[in-house]
C-alpha cells in the first residue's frame, strides 16, 4: 500500500484546510486509517483515526470538535477536515494505515505511512 497525503498549506488562525490521503495498490475497506502530525521540534503525535468498515472515529483531545476524519466515496481515500485552526496546529501531517480493525492511537502499530504534508497556521 502506498499512501499519498495532500492538501497542506498556509491558513490563518480560525480558518480551515482539508487534507486528503489517497492509497494506491489497494483499498482501505479492511484497514483502520489514522492521521498523525509532527510539530516543529516536537515528537509525532496522534490526531485522529477511523475504522473504515464501520466509520468509528476517535480524536485527540487537542483537535476534538475542530477536526473531522471521514471516508471518501472511493474506497481508497480518507479526509481530515480541519476547522477553527490554531497556530499550534502547525505541523507536518501524515496519514497511516493499519490492518488492525480498531481505533489505534499509537504510531508504531500502523503498517503503512504516507509522506507528510505541511500545514502552517498563522496568527
Amino acid at each position: 500500500v502506498q499512501l499519498q497525503a495532500s492538501g497542506g498549506g498556509l491558513a490563518q488562525a480560525g480558518g480551515s484546510l482539508r487534507l486528503t490521503c489517497a492509497a494506491s495498490g489497494r483499498t482501505f475497506s479492511t484497514y483502520t486509517m489514522g492521521w498523525f502530525r509532527q510539530p516543529p521540534g516536537k515528537e509525532r503525535e496522534f490526531v485522529a483515526t477511523i475504522i473504515w468498515s464501520d466509520s468509528t472515529t476517535y480524536y485527540a483531545d487537542s483537535v476534538k470538535g475542530r477536526f473531522t476524519i471521514s471516508r471518501g466515496n472511493a474506497r481508497n481515500t480518507v479526509y481530515l477536515q480541519m476547522d477553527s485552526l490554531k497556530p499550534e496546529d502547525t505541523a507536518v501531517y501524515y496519514c497511516a494505515a493499519t490492518r488492525s480493525l480498531r481505533t489505534v492511537v499509537v504510531g508504531s502499530e500502523y503498517d503503512y505511512w504516507g509522506q507528510g504534508t505541511l500545514v502552517t497556521v498563522s496568527s
